[in-house]
C-alpha cells in the first residue's frame, strides 16, 4: 500500500487535512502520515482540533517553528528531508500557503517525490504577502493541484498548468462545516445552562458575531489594531461579539 505525508504546521492546515484524512480513512486505499511540522505551537491552537475534528494525532512532530520566515522555513526543510530520507513516502500532500507548504513542498521536489496541493492556485496579486509568495512557489513545483474555486483554475492555467493536472475538488473547509453541524445536531445543549452567553444566545438563536485577528500587519502595529479595536468597540455595542485570541495577538 501506497503511503503519502500529510503536511501541517499552522491551525488552520489541521482543518484542511481533517477532512482528506477522513476521506482516505474511509477508503481504506491509501497508508497515511500526519506531519506536524510545529511552524505553530500552543496546546490550544493544536491538541484540541485532534479530538474535535475526529482525525489521529500526529505521527510526527519536527519541533522546527520559530525565528524569522527564512530561519523557519530553513528549519522545516532540514527536519522534513531528515525525515524523508529515513522513510520516503510515495507522495507529499501540503495545503494553504504557510511556510510548512512552501518549504516541505520545495525538499520533496528535490528528492523527486511527487507534491499535491490543497487549495492550489490561489491569488491576492500582492507579492509583499509571504503567502503569496509561498503559493506561487508551491504551484510553480507542484504535480497535482486541487482548486477550491474558478478562479485558481483561471491563475493555474494563465501559469501554463495543464488539464490534466488541475482538480476541480471545491472547498474542503465546507466538509468541515458540514461536518462540525451534524456534530452539533446531536450536541446536548443542557451542557449550556452553565454559560451564560450560551443560553442567552445560541439556545434562544440571538445573533453574535466571531472575531479572528491574527495576520502581522494588522496586530504587529499598534497605531492599526487600535483602530480595529474601536472600531469592533462600536460593533459591539449593536452586535454582541466573540473573540478568541490568537496567541500571537495575545502577545
Amino acid at each position: 500500500m501506497k503511503t503519502i505525508y500529510l503536511v501541517a504546521g499552522a491551525r488552520p492546515n489541521f482543518m484542511k487535512i481533517a477532512p482528506i484524512v477522513r476521506a482516505i480513512q474511509s477508503h481504506g486505499q491509501l497508508a497515511f502520515k500526519i506531519i506536524h511540522t510545529g511552524q505553530h505551537y500552543d496546546r490550544e491552537m493544536n491538541d484540541v482540533f485532534f479530538e474535535e475534528l475526529n482525525i489521529p494525532e500526529p505521527d510526527v512532530f519536527m519541533s522546527a517553528g520559530g525565528g524569522s520566515h527564512s530561519q523557519q522555513t530553513s528549519k522545516i526543510m532540514v527536519a522534513f528531508e531528515d525525515l524523508c530520507l529515513t522513510k520516503r513516502p510515495d507522495a507529499v500532500l501540503v495545503v494553504g500557503d504557510v511556510n510548512s507548504t512552501l518549504a516541505c513542498s520545495i525538499v520533496s521536489k528535490k528528492l523527486n517525490i511527487p507534491v499535491a496541493h490543497v487549495e492550489a492556485g490561489l491569488r491576492s496579486g500582492d507579492r509583499t504577502m509571504p503567502e503569496e509568495i509561498n503559493r506561487l512557489v508551491t504551484d510553480s513545483i507542484s504535480d497535482w493541484f486541487f482548486v477550491t474555486e474558478p478562479s485558481g483554475i483561471a491563475h493555474l492555467k494563465r501559469e501554463g498548468k495543464s488539464d490534466s493536472e488541475i482538480h476541480y475538488v471545491g472547498h474542503v473547509m465546507v466538509d468541515n462545516l458540514l461536518f462540525q453541524a451534524k456534530k452539533l445536531a446531536n450536541t446536548d445543549t443542557s451542557d449550556y445552562e452553565t454559560n451564560i452567553f450560551k443560553m442567552d444566545h445560541i439556545l434562544h438563536n440571538k445573533q453574535y458575531g466571531v472575531i479572528t485577528l491574527h495576520r502581522p500587519s494588522n496586530v504587529d502595529n499598534i497605531e492599526i489594531m487600535t483602530r480595529i479595536s474601536k472600531a469592533l468597540k462600536e460593533i459591539a455595542t449593536e452586535l454582541p461579539l466573540i473573540f478568541p485570541v490568537h496567541p500571537r495577538t495575545q502577545n
